[in-house]
């Protein structure tokens, strides 16, 4: 039994059998030091003091006023901040239910349109005040798409208002007037009909056009390209250039998967545009230090290791079929490796 587990850990770590010996005395030692407090209560149990009736009295009076004094402090910590939780959930339900109104689009600018106007737009009102408050401010709209950069302006409704956005010079001095485009039509405004034909007959202005985004090789793509698609921002971009530099480079668009915090919609963008065209970069397994090998994301760095001791004892590798002899490696793993080693 001896003999055997000494060969397996010389197999295992690439060792002699001295070693092998020595480390499986370590082990032994080990063993025997963490179970020796087990051992120790074994063999000397504690003995447990009886308690009177007057003493067990005395520590349940002592409990309970305890218990009565944490429930106090704990209402008092935690009631304020329980009753501000409860006001500001109401006050997110009140926005939730503000938020999806049906819009009843008009011609209008952003510089002067009101509040109102806002919420016949299809905006809720705290979204409206929010843009009223970026104007008085000293804002302004100078192109459509500007509105976009108001926070948490829904997309989906840009596009459907868009097409009724009408943008002059003169919008500041409209601001004031109580009939200027973008209020309200209603009461009051008997010439709002005359104002919204006249700014109808106005040149109309060109629509944004996103740019088209053609497809890339991966394997040589910068983050830049990467941000252009849908979802990815610098930080997911960076990620995937960086497992790719660890790769050597992509074989396939199956390996996008393989990146930590992609979701559906990112590996359906890298799938669509993001290419396999260039070869990967191979690491000579014969010359590679334990650091270049483990710089592949299919290996740890104890892998990485065990491959370069077994070399370094047993000679050259000449197939991936001679690293089967090294029992860290699955099968598996050597499938994934293979292609970026050269032999």
């Amino acid at each position: 039994m001896f003999k055997q587990v000494r060969a397996f850990i010389a197999d295992t770590f690439a060792i002699g059998h001295k070693e092998a010996t020595g480390v499986l005395a370590l082990l032994l030692l080990i063993i025997l030091f963490l179970t020796s407090p087990l051992i120790y209560s074994w063999l000397r149990p504690e003995r447990t003091q009886d308690t009177n009736a007057s003493d067990q009295r005395k520590l349940d009076s002592l409990l309970a006023k305890m218990q009565l004094d944490g429930a106090a402090e704990e209402k008092a910590r935690y009631g304020d901040k329980r009753q501000s939780d409860r006001a500001q959930r109401a006050d997110d339900d009140r926005q939730t239910s503000e938020r999806y109104q049906e819009a009843n689009p008009f011609p209008f600018d952003p510089n002067t349109v009101s509040v109102a106007g806002w919420q016949q737009l299809g905006l809720p009102r705290w979204m409206a005040e929010r843009i009223e408050k970026y104007r008085s401010k000293g804002g302004q709209f100078r192109k459509k798409e500007d509105l976009l950069k108001i926070y948490d302006f829904p997309p989906d409704l840009y596009e459907t208002l868009e097409p009724y956005i009408q943008l002059s010079n003169s919008s500041p001095q409209l601001a004031g007037k109580p009939n200027a485009p973008g209020n309200v039509p209603g009461r009051d405004l008997p010439d709002a009909s005359a104002n919204i034909s006249a700014i109808g007959t106005a040149a109309p202005r060109e629509r944004y056009v996103k740019p088209v985004i053609q497809p890339f090789d991966i394997n040589t793509a910068d983050t830049t390209q990467l941000i252009a698609l849908k979802g990815i921002g610098s930080k997911l971009a960076a990620r995937i250039i960086q497992y790719r530099d660890g790769l050597g480079g992509f074989l396939s668009a199956e390996q996008y998967n393989e990146v930590y915090g992609l979701d559906s919609i990112n590996l359906a963008e890298l799938t669509l545009y993001a290419k396999v065209k260039s070869p990967v970069r191979k690491t000579p397994i014969n010359t590679a230090s334990a650091a270049d090998l483990d710089r592949l994301p299919y290996l740890s760095r104890r892998q990485a290791e065990v491959i370069v001791n077994y070399r370094n004892q047993h000679g050259a590798y000449t197939s991936p079929e001679s690293l089967k002899a090294i029992r860290v490696l699955g099968l598996h793993t050597i499938e994934q490796i293979t292609p970026y080693l050269s032999f």
